[in-house]
């Protein structure tokens, strides 16, 4: 037999020094863990969908915040589930909201927890949608206005970042003014830029009660078959002021972060989301899978696809294990 030129082999005999060579790490430093936060006191409900996540009242918002300070997480995005919902979502840019009431008992809870709110309708509408409905059509414009109130009363409360998922056309100029005029211009937006009309939401969707009364989002969420829509939505998000650019989902769309690392100098989140965390728990319940390291793989290929932020809600079982 030939003497083999190359031997790859001898830099995998152990894990010393797989690790000395490994390309692509993931940190809890990089990672952003969705916090779901409702009205009352004492609430710690698990969702059916997302076993292990909760449905928490502000009270213990805080006190899950504290836990995930301690495991060296990066910071949690909130979502709020309101006291009552109307046709304009006004619970969500009210000044004593739920979401508004849990940044400020994380923030005098945590030292240094980044705190980012998610900024969109669809959890405080009557009929589930993202924006101003009318003749059963979501309008553009007259949304615009109402995303950038929520995002400064978010960033009045303290939110370190507003971050913008709603996918109307000209959300980032509009909430961008609307910091500037008052006078949080230091207030970061990280824009679900590329943000898809997935079939992955469904747990996210009875988590946050958000699912659409009628109709569904694909009017304005991204076609999944487009990539270079996807940089035409990054390039028009950038130019309106956004600082960090998001893909969503992640693992079908692994491709596309790609795409936009490569093309956009600012940077690039992922999310990913409820479906993909689901199954991952749904098979290792049933013990098909490895926990640990599916969830240890699954993470590595969204860095190494391009991702510098992972917004997961497996970031506290992949600090633990780290």
């Amino acid at each position: 037999m030939s003497f083999p030129a190359e031997r790859p082999r001898r830099l995998r005999r152990s894990e010393r020094l797989r690790a000395l060579v490994r390309e692509t790490r993931v940190t809890p430093e990089q990672l952003i863990y969705p916090l779901f936060v409702a009205p009352g006191e004492g609430l710690r409900r698990e969702i059916p969908s997302l076993p292990g996540c909760f449905h928490l009242s502000v009270d213990q918002a805080a006190k899950e915040a504290r836990e995930v300070e301690s495991l060296g997480i990066a910071g949690v995005i909130l979502f709020g589930l309101p006291a009552g919902k109307d046709a304009a979502g006004s619970e969500g840019y009210a000044e004593d909201g739920v979401v508004q009431k849990a940044v400020r008992a994380i923030r005098a809870a945590c030292r240094d927890l980044l705190v980012i709110t998610d900024v969109c309708l669809c959890e405080y509408t009557s009929h589930g949608h993202c924006g101003v409905v009318a003749d059963s059509e979501v309008q553009n414009d007259p949304t615009l206005e109402l995303l950038a109130r929520m995002a400064v009363s978010h960033a009045r409360a303290g939110a370190h970042v507003v971050a913008p998922s709603d996918m109307m056309d000209g959300r980032v100029a509009a909430i961008r003014k609307g910091l500037d005029a008052a006078g949080l211009a230091d207030t970061p937006i990280l824009s679900y830029a590329a943000k898809y009309a997935s079939a992955f939401y469904g747990p996210f969707r009875e988590a946050a009660d958000s699912a659409p009364q009628f109709g569904d989002r694909r009017g304005y969420q991204m076609d999944p078959a487009n990539v270079r829509e996807a940089l035409r939505e990054v390039r028009l998000d950038v130019e309106e002021g956004a600082d960090i650019v998001m893909v969503k989902p992640a693992l079908p769309y692994l491709d596309v972060i790609r795409a936009v690392k490569e093309a956009c100098d600012r940077p690039v989140a992922a999310y990913n989301v409820s479906g993909e965390y689901a199954m991952v728990k749904a098979a290792a319940a049933r013990g098909w899978v490895d926990e640990e390291r599916i969830v240890k793989e699954t993470l590595t290929s969204i860095r190494r696809a391009g991702a510098d932020v992972i917004l997961t809600y497996h970031a506290k079982d992949f600090a633990r294990w780290s």
